[in-house]
């Protein structure tokens, strides 16, 4: 027993104790607090943040931190957490306490502005506090570099360590090569698949109803978790026994349907990490990257498959008799993995989605590492999806102002999204040779595939980075390649491509 790492435990279960607070009124606020609570309830994030960093800044930490990374005695999570904290003590040590609670009050009401610009369709009412974000940002970056060091690559370094501009400059050149000339061979397909009957006027009981279940079947342990409704669906937890997802409800069917199984995705992964590592600095998914991969993992690979709706799809049909009630299986599959270029991330296909996060990528290098002003990005945005997707968005709801990130200072996260696309058609391929995947869906035997996630991935926290992850599990290193080979043999496939 190392009794340099029980007295930094002290520090450490405080630290997550004020992140456990802020996590509930960040949740609070983005679900069910009034909008006229949203001033106070950043004074009070400030606050909190400004007591997480003095329990983690600190003389007595850091001479802890010290102790411990001479002890040989610390078992692999106890040298984890220690890792952790001193990734963290690098990161807050060079910022100045009360420009880190600025920033977090900042943040508090940049969300809540976002949300009522876009409500407004009106980005220059955000434009103002999101350029304060992005100088903030910037100001963080440059504290934290190191020599050399660019400040977007410190950015992106916070969702995917070891990933950096030349790396995602290679993979996102990979996707443009590949994925662009395959969507125009699809909208070129001579093959029109028909979706309209998922959209309808559902109600959001109707929703909520089915979507429940969707949760419950893919996993997802109301004892252990809630479901509320927010303006963009998202995960957080306070511990591995505290997980919450939110949801939207709208017009069409399967908005609602693929979100609460993308976030019961990100949920069953907290859910599945280990007891002896939640509630400390390793608690969490390795990376953002990987995170994603399991949401996008459940969402697509799993959720958009015709075997997983083989057990359950009379339930839905059940469930909205008057738009299903004459569709069959396939055609209901058909619909759901249907490829059309459109404006909002959040809804689009698998073969356009990482189009969708190539923009964002090349917009935030410009705003961090070139000279796009925050003044521009309307027209950007516009000139970007009408390159790449050859449509152009005519509302800021429908472009600029459709993602949340932003108004967090959450720069550098989207690239996250694509890799954690990649990072899931490699796991994948591999348990395709360990199981019989198709027939384990078929037989709505959905436990078999969490828990062998929960046995490679999600019971180490962040012991393991998201390479170590894929090495460990798949016995290779990251390789997109496997990401263009499942986008190719399914779009081919549904769009007739290779028949004459």
């Amino acid at each position: 027993m190392s009794k340099a790492f029980d007295s930094l435990k002290v520090y450490l279960d405080r630290a997550m104790a004020m992140k456990a607070a802020m996590v509930l009124f960040e949740w609070d606020d983005a679900t069910l607090a009034p909008k006229a609570a949203g001033e106070l309830t950043g004074n009070v994030i400030g606050i909190l943040s400004g007591e997480y960093f003095q329990a983690v800044n600190n003389e007595a930490v850091k001479k802890l931190v010290e102790e411990c990374r001479e002890d040989d005695s610390l078992d692999e999570a106890e040298a984890a957490q220690v890792r952790e904290i001193s990734r963290e003590l690098e990161k807050l040590d060079c910022i100045p306490q009360e420009e880190y609670q600025a920033f977090a009050r900042l943040s508090a009401e940049a969300v809540r502005i976002w949300t009522e610009a876009k409500e407004k369709d009106d980005f220059e009412l955000f434009a103002p506090t999101l350029k304060k974000v992005v100088e903030y940002q910037k100001k963080f970056a440059g504290y934290r570099a190191k020599d050399g060091q660019k400040k977007y690559d410190v950015m992106l370094d916070d969702y995917e360590p070891g990933f950096n501009m030349e790396l995602l400059d290679r993979f996102f050149d990979t996707v443009k090569a590949e994925i662009v000339p395959l969507l125009k061979a699809v909208e070129e397909s001579r093959v029109k698949l028909r979706d309209d009957f998922l959209t309808g006027d559902f109600t959001d009981e109707q929703q909520e109803q089915i979507g429940r279940f969707m949760a419950e079947y893919v996993g997802f342990d109301f004892n252990k978790g809630v479901m509320a409704v927010s303006a963009h669906p998202f995960t957080t937890n306070l511990h591995n026994k505290d997980v919450r997802i939110t949801t939207h409800y709208n017009e069409r069917l399967d908005s609602s349907l693929f979100s609460i199984i993308h976030e019961s995705g990100h949920a069953l992964y907290e859910m599945g990490i280990r007891d002896d590592l939640t509630q400390t600095m390793v608690g969490e998914g390795a990376s953002m990257g990987m995170h994603e991969s399991q949401s996008r993992f459940f969402e697509n690979i799993i959720g958009r498959s015709r075997g997983f709706w083989v057990p359950i799809y009379e339930k839905l049909q059940e469930a909205f008799p008057e738009n299903l009630q004459d569709i069959g299986l396939d055609m209901f599959v058909n619909a759901v993995n249907k490829a059309v270029p459109g404006f909002i991330r959040t809804e689009a296909d698998e073969l356009t989605y990482s189009l969708h996060v190539l923009i964002r990528y090349e917009l935030e290098k410009q705003l961090i590492e070139g000279d796009l002003e925050v003044e521009a990005l309307p027209e950007a945005w516009a000139d970007k999806y009408e390159e790449y997707l050859g449509v152009r968005p005519e509302t800021m709801r429908e472009g600029v102002l459709q993602d949340i990130h932003w108004s967090q200072g959450s720069f550098g996260y989207f690239p996250s999204y694509a890799l954690g696309s990649a990072f899931g058609a490699q796991l994948y391929y591999h348990m395709k040779k360990e199981m019989d995947f198709e027939g384990l869906l078929e037989d709505g035997k959905l436990e078999v595939i969490r828990e062998y996630l929960r046995e490679h991935i999600h019971q180490y926290g962040k012991l393991k980075d998201s390479r170590r992850i894929l090495m460990d599990t798949t016995g290779e290193d990251f390789n997109p390649e496997y990401f263009v080979k499942y986008l190719k043999e399914k779009y081919e496939k549904l769009y007739q491509l290779n028949e004459k």
